[in-house]
């Protein structure tokens, strides 16, 4: 049997194992990388080992360890408050300030499904307490951490813009991200739109404080459900308008900002700053300021290490690894020359972006990304179709999909979902992940590929 179908072998194999058994594919990846490496490509340890992506696996550890750090010192917390007191307390502007607060997280470096787990449960606590809708909340947050998931110096825009480098194929870091953006954007419109979010339009969380009333009086959310999904009967009360409610209940003071927060917000800044700007490696940069911050506070902070996606890092660096080894056996060359060979390159982006969409639904999706844009790269490489868009449209189809509920991010959110029937709400999600997976990538490709093609 030829190597590159062994090798195309061991990736169903590894697939497969990975979705149905609680393995981590990146572990699978590297038994793959080392069996059939050696057995079938002839490669010995050491040519294996060459295509480790350091650089990437030293990024991944930064920017997960600074991340750790201001969710441990409640930066996050702070950013939540910040967010929901900017627009006023409106309760229709909610779903937009979790969309956004989410996508900000991933976009300065934080894993998709660790920015919704943080997140989600704040979300869906507002939908359960404000009668939003929570498919639509739950929804707004997945869609903003996908679509901030593709900043140049987040996990997903460093793993694509590597890859692109790598293969020599035309870039635009901007292009990757703002696509992702724009794209979950929409999607995150039509869904507040259609999920009840008008009905919202009004309404408000907080209301006026009495004159004279002390700073800690000044910070007090004063908030009651309002009428509507999943708020109780009766009388709305409190001053001001009749949208403006109120429930002592509700009311907490806001925590002071701590030196450790102003410190944390100064450091995400300066991350940001030197990697775009000055164009310093993003990993160095993070863990730099990660360890500076840690300096202040050693013992708060000691645990922030442990708390490293150790296993989002052993799934990137196997993955890719084993990438390496189908680009060394000639698979890429043999898969792009089959798939060459069906003649349309618009077909062929909207199988790879199909491809990547379903199998994402079930597996991991930096994963996908990786697998998706490396069998790409032969009929790129060609020119009669524009690359850009290409990548974009796969990154974009292999990550929609993590609404699933079989996903971690869906299942983060039917997890964290309150005050409703679960069952109902399981297949809520299902059947908005179908829909998503029907016509996601194909959207995705309608987009961004066929206007690089025309």
């Amino acid at each position: 049997m030829s190597p590159e179908i062994v090798t195309i072998l061991a990736l169903v194999a590894i697939f497969a194992i990975a979705t149905f058994l609680p393995i981590n594919m990146g572990a699978l990846a590297f038994v793959a990388a080392f069996l059939v490496g050696t057995l079938s490509v002839g490669l010995s340890t050491d040519d294996i080992l060459a295509g480790f992506p350091a650089e990437l696996v030293v990024t991944l550890i930064g920017v997960t360890y600074l991340f750790a750090i201001a969710q441990n010192n409640g930066t996050v917390d702070l950013l939540v408050r910040g967010a929901v007191r900017l627009v006023g307390g409106y309760v229709a502007a909610i779903p937009w300030v979790m969309f956004a607060v989410t996508a900000l997280l991933t976009a300065i470096g934080a894993l998709s499904p660790a920015a919704v787990a943080i997140i989600a449960p704040i979300a869906l606590g507002f939908a359960g307490r404000y009668g939003i809708n929570p498919l639509l909340m739950g929804m707004m947050v997945i869609h903003g951490a996908q679509g901030g998931g593709f900043s140049p110096i987040s996990v997903y825009g460093v793993t694509v813009n590597e890859i692109v480098d790598q293969e020599g194929l035309p870039g635009n870091e901007l292009a990757v991200f703002l696509g992702s953006l724009l794209f979950n954007l929409a999607i995150a419109l039509v869904l507040f739109l259609v999920l009840g979010g008008r009905q919202l339009i009004g309404r408000r969380v907080s209301a006026t404080v009495p004159a004279g009333a002390g700073h800690a009086d000044a910070e007090r959310a004063v908030t009651t459900p309002v009428r509507g999904h999943g708020a109780p009967p009766g009388p709305a009360v409190g001053g001001g308008d009749g949208d403006d409610v109120g429930d002592d209940a509700a009311a907490q003071p806001s925590p002071r900002v701590t030196l450790d927060q102003v410190l944390t917000l100064v450091g995400l800044a300066a991350v940001a700053v030197l990697a775009l700007v000055f164009d310093l490696d993003i990993g160095f940069v993070s863990i730099t300021v990660a360890t500076v911050l840690a300096l202040f506070a050693a013992a708060r902070h000691k645990g922030a290490v442990s708390q490293i996606s150790w296993s989002t890092v052993l799934l990137i660096a196997g993955v890719l690894t084993f990438v390496f080894v189908l680009q060394e056996a000639g698979t890429i060359d043999y898969v792009g020359e089959a798939v060459i060979g069906l003649g349309v390159p618009l077909l062929i982006a909207l199988l790879l972006a199909y491809i990547g969409g379903v199998v994402s639904a079930f597996a991991s999706s930096t994963a996908i990304i990786g697998v998706a844009i490396a069998l790409a790269v032969p009929f790129l490489q060609e020119g009669s179709i524009g690359a850009v868009g290409v990548v974009v449209a796969l990154s974009v189809a292999s990550t929609i999909v993590d609404v699933s509920p079989f996903s971690t991010n869906g299942a983060l959110v039917l997890a964290n979902a309150q005050d409703v029937d679960r069952d109902r709400f399981y297949k809520q999600i299902l059947a908005y992940s179908g829909i998503v997976v029907v016509v996601g990538p194909f959207l995705a490709w309608l987009v961004f590929v066929v206007p690089g093609w025309l």
